[in-house]
């Protein structure tokens, strides 16, 4: 019985190790617009996140192929419309990142 508690410890530890943070990278763009700001004729794309945003919409990242709510909503606004790293957990259920830092990519 004690084997087996132990088992089960050690095999808990592992899974939780392994969702640690991971590097993400993409463009700090918002939830409303995505990839294509043509449709709210402003430019450039920076000030129509930062717009987006204060109408209601979230920044999310975008890597490419799919867009990640991020859990911060106020540092990444100086990031608006750049390509960035963050380093973060995300929550596949979800689909949220939650932010540990964000810096600009290289």
């Amino acid at each position: 019985m004690k084997k087996s508690t132990f088992a089960l410890f050690a095999a808990s530890f592992l899974l939780q190790a392994g969702s640690g943070p991971r590097a993400f990278t993409g463009v700090i763009t918002d939830s409303m617009c995505g990839t294509n700001h043509a449709m709210m004729k402003v430019a450039p794309d920076s000030k129509c996140v930062t717009q987006c945003v204060r109408a209601g919409s979230q920044y999310v990242l975008h890597d490419g192929k799919k867009s990640y709510k991020l859990s911060d909503q106020k540092t990444p606004q100086e990031f608006a419309g750049r390509k960035v790293r963050i380093t973060g957990r995300l929550f596949e259920k979800t689909g949220i990142l939650q932010v540990d830092r964000i810096g600009l990519a290289k």
